[in-house]
């Protein structure tokens, strides 16, 4: 069954939809607890993943670090993770149109003017949500840290 379906299959069970996206290069605590907290927004959490091409475009040549099977494979097989829908757009606006979640979410350093796809949930009685960080990680501060150790080592 093919991702779109499934999403439908869902909604006619009456499960609440929860979406979120990111790069999800190299996968830490604040990425779980990220999740863990997004999914306990609804029944069913969807996470768009930016395609290889556009996380080089967002961040640069040097990234992604871990190529796109990898990223997927690890999120997949997260408890709070249901569904990886791979996207290619530097933003996720056209996969949230098609997938058109209850609750869209993005994390704490977003204000809802700043979230893509905001205005369409919105528009038909979504709900958008930010999540506080807990963990003072990133996946550049470790790519930092691994190249100040390498440096100094």
């Amino acid at each position: 069954m093919d991702w779109k379906n499934q999403i439908q299959r869902w909604r006619e069970e009456g499960k609440r939809i929860v979406f979120t996206n990111g790069c999800f290069d190299i996968i830490h605590a604040g990425h779980v607890d990220y999740l863990q907290k997004a999914k306990s927004l609804g029944d069913v959490l969807v996470v768009g993943l930016n395609s290889d091409e556009s996380i080089k475009r967002l961040k640069g040549e040097n990234r992604p670090i871990n190529p796109l099977e990898y990223r997927k494979k690890v999120l997949e097989n997260l408890k709070p993770v249901d569904m990886v829908v791979v996207f290619d757009e530097d933003t996720p606006e056209n996969l949230i149109k098609q997938v058109k979640p209850d609750v869209l979410v993005k994390g704490g350093d977003y204000t809802i003017d700043t979230i893509v796809g905001a205005d369409f949930v919105m528009s038909y009685g979504g709900k958008v949500e930010t999540i506080e960080f807990i963990y003072d990680i990133s996946t550049s501060k470790i790519i930092n840290k691994i190249l100040q150790a390498y440096k100094y080592g």
